[in-house]
This record gives C-alpha cells, structure tokens and sequence, in this order.
C-alpha cells in the first residue's frame, strides 16, 4: 500500500495532475509489482512564496514547475528503487510532459506492519500484500 505525495506550486490543473498520477502509479506497478488498484496518492499545491528552490540546483536550472514526490512503501532493494526513479522519470515526461530537471524524488521505507487498509490481505510470509506475487527476496 505505497503512498504517494506529490508537493507542486498552485495553480496546476485536474488533468495535468491526473497525467502525473498516473505516470507514478504506471511505474509502480511496473517496478514495484503492486497490484492495479493500489493507488493512494496525494497532490499537495503550495502557494509559491511557500515554495522555496534555487533556480539553480546541482547545476542544473531549475523551472517553477519543479515537483517534489515523496513515496513512502517497504523496503525495497537499491536496484529496484533506481529502477523504479528511472521509470518515473521517463513517465512523467512522456505522459506529463516533465522535464527530469524538474522532478525531485525522496523514499522514505516503512516497516510492513505500520500499513493498515480495510480489505487488503497481508502474506504472513513476505509481510506484502497478498496478491504481489514478485517480491524480491532481499525485501523479505
């Protein structure tokens, strides 16, 4: 039960937050192999004098449409992650038009018992839900 919470400036439009969503959630699922209807995420618009950058950071200019994603799952391995950011990245951009110099990502990792949902089904054995049937070893 990943949560995705994505912090943007003010002003963006319900499609173009729907393309995002959904560039996130195609990667999820390709990656991380998390089931179709396990999509939690959260669009967050800030006010752009709460919105605080360099325009330019690690050398690389950055636009007012910079988003910072936050993705709270498991653990995952390292090779999965970078996977994972790769896919984002390519998504974002051809689904939402978003350059990679405007995308920040951050994973914060949970332990698998601090995730509660009505419905879902925990594995006893991995700690995932119980329809991901590729869980990596190194993530048991």
């Amino acid at each position: 039960m990943p949560l995705i919470t994505i912090y943007l400036r003010q002003g963006t439009s319900p499609e173009y937050r729907r393309k995002v969503s959904t560039a996130l959630h195609k990667a999820m699922v390709n990656v991380l192999k998390i089931p179709e209807d396990d999509q939690f995420h959260v669009f967050v618009e800030v006010t752009p004098d709460n919105f605080h950058m360099q325009k330019v950071v690690f050398g690389l200019p950055r636009t007012d449409r910079t988003m910072f994603i936050h993705l709270a799952f498991n653990h995952r391995t390292a090779e999965q992650k970078n996977e994972l950011f790769r896919e984002i990245v390519t998504n974002l951009r051809e689904l939402a038009d978003v350059p990679e110099e405007d995308i920040a990502i951050m994973v914060v990792e949970t332990a698998r018992e601090n995730w509660w949902a009505a419905g879902r089904v925990v594995n006893p054995e991995t700690g995932y839900d119980a329809r991901m049937t590729d869980i990596p070893t190194t993530a048991k």
